[in-house]
């Protein structure tokens, strides 16, 4: 079964044009690694109903089975991304938020200021990644290897 993956990275200043996406493309490389077709990548402003409303559109509409945000997860006043998603999850999956801080441990004293949660909503799957592209790949690195049987748990395709 091919997996549908969302990128969504969550920010003002790429939302408005400035730089590259790098953490975008590093969560879509990711999505590649565990042979996810990546179907939607878009970016959005640092407002909780744009996010909110980004994450249903992607769940609903396009039926992701994952989706990947990057972005706003921090203590900023700007930092809305967790509670966008737990608006919109219907179960959280705190291990593997908590699995991507543990090992964000190795490579930053930070690693506790992390916010991100994960959460399913109906058949979707949707992990908050912080926004340094550097700690997409050591969060990516924790979760990479239980993605695949998440989601087939979550779409109903394994027992437990």
């Amino acid at each position: 079964m091919t997996v549908r993956a969302g990128v969504l990275t969550i920010s003002t200043s790429k939302a408005r044009g400035e730089g590259e996406d790098e953490s975008g493309a590093r969560l879509a490389a990711l999505a590649a690694r565990i042979d996810a077709d990546v179907v939607s990548r878009d970016v959005v402003t640092d407002d909780r109903h744009a996010i909110e409303d980004r994450l249903r559109f992607l769940a609903d509409e396009q039926r992701c089975d994952l989706v990947l945000t990057t972005g706003g997860t921090g203590f900023a006043p700007s930092d809305v991304t967790p509670e966008a998603t737990l608006a919109v999850v219907e179960r959280e999956a705190p291990g593997i938020a908590e699995a991507m801080r543990a090992k964000s441990r190795e490579h930053t004293r930070h690693w506790m200021l992390s916010r991100g949660v994960a959460g399913i909503r109906g058949s979707t799957l949707i992990v908050n990644f912080p926004g340094n592209p550097a700690s997409i790949e050591q969060a990516g690195e924790a979760i990479a290897g239980a993605l695949p049987h998440a989601l087939a748990l979550v779409a109903g395709r394994h027992e437990h």
